[in-house]
């Protein structure tokens, strides 16, 4: 018989362990994209900002650490510029793909 696993037992799952390099980071964020959700885009950009590291990124985009948590924590929704700003420091763009139905 299997024994039950509680969900407060369960490690705590943090995908800024798994994002290595810029193929990692293009594949989460796709995924992420097809969400259409502005919110958790922020969150994924943060995960990946962490993996990177903050004080680097911050660095690279011109934006105060800081103000660069408040952005990309869960549940933000950061400016375009932002978004563009920390996709260039991370070394990603975002494009666009038909959609065909």
């Amino acid at each position: 018989m299997r024994k039950k696993i509680k969900i407060s037992e369960l490690p705590d799952f943090d995908p800024a362990e798994y994002l290595r390099d810029e193929d990692d980071v293009a594949a989460y964020l796709t995924v992420i994209l097809e969400d259409n959700d502005p919110a958790l885009l922020a969150a994924a950009l943060g995960d990946i900002a962490r993996a990177r590291g903050m004080s680097q990124i911050a660095s690279a985009s011109g934006l105060a650490r800081e103000a660069l948590y408040r952005a990309l924590r869960p549940g933000a929704q950061p400016r375009f510029d932002t978004v563009q700003r920390v996709c260039a420091a991370l070394g990603v763009k975002l494009v666009a793909q038909a959609v065909h139905p």
